[in-house]
């Protein structure tokens, strides 16, 4: 089995709070989890919520307790704050067990809000990919691919799936030239050569 493709091994996105989605508005019902209520759209505080956002990523790794808490801050401030969506996903994702349910949840109001970031489409292909929703997984990722061609951790990420599926496609042998020679870490790049060299 490829050892990529275990859910502790496989990269998460993180979405930085910088101004990613500028004036982004949205009138969008919304369904929330129980850890955020969103204020009335006139008391919208993007800046806070950006602020609270960028105060939770580093706490990410070392206190996901506080992290989550200042991710549902952030979201009381803008409930269409894209990074703080994409982030609370991602720490949905890495609990032991994964909250599979509510990271896609997160995942998918953050791609509605970032269309143009492969990141929340990455993750939610991830989080499918756990769910043992392989063709849904496979379709999130090349949506990632279309959103940013060339974005590393998608095309490794479905590159690796659809070869373990033994599904790969037209495209397997160049995904794994450009891994092999630009992957994101040395192991990546390892792999792709590997498997480069045992298809000859």
């Amino acid at each position: 089995m490829n050892p990529f493709c275990r859910q502790g091994r496989l990269a998460l996105t993180l979405t930085l709070a910088a101004a990613l989605l500028g004036g982004c508005q949205s009138s969008a019902t919304v369904s929330t989890s129980e850890g955020y209520r969103p204020a009335a759209e006139s008391a919208r505080n993007p800046l806070e919520a950006q602020r609270l956002t960028a105060e939770a990523v580093p706490l990410m790794a070392s206190d996901p307790a506080k992290a989550e808490q200042l991710l549902q801050q952030a979201l009381t401030a803008d409930l269409f704050h894209g990074p703080a969506h994409n982030n609370l996903g991602v720490l949905m994702l890495s609990a032991q067990p994964p909250k599979l349910y509510e990271a896609a949840h997160e995942f998918e109001w953050a791609g509605k809000l970032m269309p143009g970031h492969p990141d929340p489409q990455h993750n939610l292909a991830m989080t499918l990919e756990a769910a043992a929703r392989y063709d849904d997984a496979i379709a999130s990722y090349r949506l990632a691919l279309e959103t940013r061609p060339g974005h590393l951790p998608s095309l490794q990420a479905l590159t690796s799936l659809q070869l373990r599926l033994d599904k790969a496609d037209d495209h397997a042998d160049a995904a794994l030239k450009t891994i092999a020679m630009q992957g994101t870490t040395p192991q990546w790049r390892q792999w792709a050569a590997d498997r480069l060299r045992n298809a000859k």
